[in-house]
């Protein structure tokens, strides 16, 4: 294990994300990129101790405890790497090793076979409201083009009351 530096220390970001708790898994919603991040019970684990002041191999140790396998600082820092790719934390982990390491790289070497996952964040961008508004099919009244999944709202004649206004 390698001397730690102030470099090294994670703090998780707080400001603008909602956090679910889900049983083993966290789901976080960031609601500056609109993004939604699923952490396994791994990568949630080393969320949780991200707390500024906890150094890699300090966390290594927690979590061999926690989770009844063997984790060292490798573990850690694949999942620093992970949330340091998504923005989840305060400012990015600087270590060499982030960029070094692979997942299969870290399962060479702690021989993990089915003890533990390793850490794991899937992410997903989540539509934005104007995306997620469910628009109005053709043929449909309509008073606004923004209503219509066409973007164009119509009437056959002019003057034209709202009422017969259709999307296209």
């Amino acid at each position: 294990m390698n001397s730690q530096s102030k470099n090294d220390l994670a703090l998780a970001r707080q400001k603008g994300l909602v956090l679910r708790d889900l049983g083993d898994e966290l789901l976080i919603y960031d609601r500056e990129s609109d993004q939604a991040h699923c952490l396994n019970r791994s990568a949630a684990a080393v969320w949780h101790h991200c707390d500024g002041g906890t150094t890699p191999a300090q966390i290594a140790i927690l979590l061999q405890k926690e989770l009844g396998a063997p984790v060292d600082e490798d573990f850690v820092f694949l999942a620093l790497n992970q949330f340091s790719r998504d923005r989840l934390l305060e400012s990015s982990v600087v270590s060499g090793r982030l960029s070094q390491l692979s997942r299969r790289e870290v399962v060479r070497r702690l021989g993990l076979g089915v003890a533990i996952a390793l850490p794991l964040v899937a992410s997903i961008t989540a539509p934005s409201p104007a995306q997620a508004a469910t628009c109005r099919s053709p043929g449909s009244v309509c008073s606004t083009s923004s209503q219509c999944c066409s973007n164009i709202c119509a009437c056959p004649s002019a003057p034209c009351p709202p009422t017969v206004m259709r999307c296209v």
